[in-house]
């Protein structure tokens, strides 16, 4: 028997699912996560799946795994101290960026503060011009000196950045080689290794992201491999990208800033899955975890894919599944501010100590502790029963609060869930704004564990009509990391025009990423024979600020079709935009590449068709829509296909718990996922 074990390490749960290659069916675990001792909640992991499911890690034949270790150092801002090695007179990239003020209706609003301060940016003398020739050398002792004074600041690790590396990296290597002898033992990172793109702050920025949580993320990689091997588990580890495919632990430890949004990709691709399942046609997925909130669209089945995705305040300029994060999860502290103004977040209580009705240590009150002073949880059993709810907790840890707002512990606990909402709605601005669309023409399909607990709350904010709550939401995102295939991405930065001459220099570019690519996934164990290659290029008018991806067959570069390139632009230009110019000049700035080799996917299985009518395990007193009232709480596994109720409600099952709001019905479809409408959408 051959299983394939996907794991999704969150703030705090450690979620885990299991395909089995013969019959086809998935098991699925939780566990406290261990931040503190990364690695343990694995061998914990795979202990309890042998006590509950008779599972031995010598039949494990692949092992995936994705993480949120990344984004929440960034979103917490407790990654490395960093200092930043750029060209002379360039030291001020990261505070001037892009010169944009974060929201444009505020109008005093300010950017954040860079992840390196002004005090950590080292200028040195050095210079290539735009076409990577040499203008200015390397000068040593200004380099000794940056390196030197980085030393003195408390460094604990230097990114270089130099003008127009992406183009000749031959300066970053140099001054590498001098910072590393300098300074033994420190950890360095060049941009032109992250992800060589044109554009300074863009390329900065990504690589500055990349070396805050390397270490961290490296030494995790390091600790999880031993837990496996000391767990019994043989096979080598695999780690969920960004964009949404897998890469060796190895690869990765090197390349973190690939994985940066590990756990969040991996949750897109199982939504994803289960909406192509479904024949959800417009989706947008909702995963609400212990530290953020994250969301993405889905359409036809497919995830939609970006750069530019924001990582708490920062943009990350790399090929990734385009999610808008949020720093409001199940762990979100909750406190008032001195002008007495209600805050949720950013901070997290995580997994230790973790909100405080777990009893596991924790005093600040958290959006979990504000649902279990609601009465939404605390009523059955949570997290494998790895939980034990205490409600009195949660709610004398929320009473201070209450008495600094002047309400009563419903109405706090209420505005807390309220206050959150209000983030996650801003979130999901950001993506009706980049994609055009709107969302009260998609399906909200809540997950994580605190997603389908949270989720009627937005989409009655959204005024979304329908959600999809898929049969296992708490870990559908192991699920992802399980069927996601290999895949990986590829950049070189051209600055053509577009014309035949510059067509066969761009073909020798198209060859090179193409031998490039099927070497990296030869060295990840994958088969080259049965690759697909995807072939884009970053295009624009002469003239414009900014590209456009545009789709190519590699036919039309290999074939010198210059006229299939320029339609293919024309025509994406005019989705975009509405408008086009055919008789306008173009450019190549940037050819990409992806490489894709498939894995085994899961098929959903229809569920037994009810006989009667669902029937509560019990009836509770919960807080809701500013009084208490009497509500039905259901078990998700009583519920069968065909079953319907309505709200308001609760239904609890061992991963997560599932708000009904007044005024919504559920209804339970063949696969068993509760389909919950507003009441009178029914017909849309």
């Amino acid at each position: 028997m051959g299983l394939r074990i996907g794991v999704d390490i969150g703030g705090s749960f450690a979620d885990f699912a299991v395909l089995d290659d013969e019959t086809r069916t998935i098991r699925t675990l939780k566990v406290f996560s261990r931040p503190d001792e990364p690695g343990s909640e694995v061998l914990a992991g795979m202990a309890k799946l042998g006590e509950r499911y008779g599972i031995d890690p010598k039949d494990v034949a692949y092992f995936t795994h994705g993480t949120t270790v990344g984004v929440n150092a960034v979103v917490q801002r407790r990654g490395l101290k960093l200092g930043l090695i750029t060209t002379r007179n360039f030291e001020d990239v990261l505070d001037i960026a892009r010169l944009k003020i974060p929201d444009m209706y505020h109008l005093t609003s300010k950017r954040p503060a860079p992840l390196i301060t002004r005090d950590r940016v080292f200028g040195v003398i050095e210079r290539l011009a735009a076409d990577g020739t040499e203008e200015t050398p390397v000068d040593e002792a200004s380099v000794l000196a940056a390196a030197s004074a980085a030393k003195a600041a408390g460094c604990e690790g230097i990114v270089i950045s130099l003008l127009h590396s992406y183009r000749n990296p031959v300066h970053e290597k140099q001054v590498r080689q001098l910072v590393e002898a300098a300074l033994p033992g420190m950890f360095v990172s060049c941009s032109h290794e992250v992800w060589p793109i044109i554009r300074e702050y863009e390329r900065t920025l990504t690589a500055v992201i990349g070396g805050y949580v390397q270490p961290r993320v490296a030494n995790y990689l390091t600790k999880l491999q031993g837990a496996l091997a000391q767990a019994g588990v043989g096979v080598d580890l695999k780690v969920t990208k960004s964009n949404g495919g897998v890469m060796s632990a190895e690869y990765g430890k090197s390349n973190c800033v690939q994985m940066i949004l590990s756990g969040t990709a991996s949750g897109v691709i199982g939504a994803a899955y289960v909406a192509q399942q479904c024949g959800v046609k417009r989706c947008m997925s909702l995963d609400i975890g212990g530290t953020t909130a994250d969301m993405a669209l889905i359409i036809d089945g497919e995830p939609q894919y970006a750069t530019g995705e924001y990582i708490g305040d920062f943009q990350i300029h790399i090929p990734s599944v385009s999610v808008s994060s949020v720093g409001d999860g199940g762990g979100s502290i909750a406190w008032v501010d001195r002008f007495g103004v209600l805050k949720v977040g950013p901070d997290s209580a995580g997994s230790n100590p973790g909100p405080v009705c777990y009893g596991r240590g924790g005093t600040q009150p958290t959006i979990t502790d504000a649902f279990a002073a609601l009465g939404i949880i605390g009523g059955a059993e949570l997290g494998y029963n790895a939980v034990k709810v205490d409600v009195r907790a949660a709610r004398d840890a929320i009473a201070p609060l209450a008495r600094k707002l002047g309400k009563n512990l419903g109405e706090t606990a209420e505005a807390i869930v309220n206050v959150s909402v209000s983030s996650m709605y801003a979130g999901v601005s950001r993506i009706v704004s980049r994609f055009g669309i709107d969302p009260r023409e998609f399906t909200l399909m809540p997950f994580g564990g605190a997603g389908p607990m949270m989720a009627c709350y937005l989409a009655r904010a959204l005024n979304v009509g329908k959600m999809l709550v898929p049969t296992t939401p708490g870990v559908l995102s192991a699920l992802g990391g399980l069927i996601a295939d290999l895949k990986n991405d590829f950049v070189k930065t051209t600055y053509y025009d577009l014309t035949p001459q510059t067509l066969q220099a761009l073909e020798r570019e198209r060859a090179l990423l193409d031998a490039q690519a099927r070497d990296w996934l030869a060295s990840e164990g994958g088969d080259t024979g049965k690759a697909a290659i995807a072939i884009s290029a970053d295009m624009r008018y002469r003239g414009q600020s900014f590209e456009i991806d545009t789709p190519l067959d590699s036919a039309w570069i290999r074939d010198g079709d210059m006229a299939s390139i320029a339609a293919a632009f024309h025509a994406e230009h005019r989705r975009l935009y509405g408008h086009s110019d055919a008789d306008a000049a173009l450019q190549i700035v940037a050819l990409r590449l992806v490489i894709t080799s498939r894995t085994p996917k899961p098929s959903l299985r229809e569920v037994e068709r009810a006989a009667g009518m669902p029937q509560p395990i019990k009836h509770m007193t919960v807080w809701m829509d500013g009084e208490n009232r009497n509500l039905p709480l259901y078990r998700r596994t009583d519920l069968l296909r065909g079953h319907r109720l309505e709200g308001p409600a609760v239904i609890a099952q061992d991963d997560c718990t599932t708000t009904v709001l007044p005024g919504y019905i559920v209804d339970v479809d063949a696969y068993g996922n509760l389909e919950i409408q507003a009441r009178g959408s029914e017909e849309h």
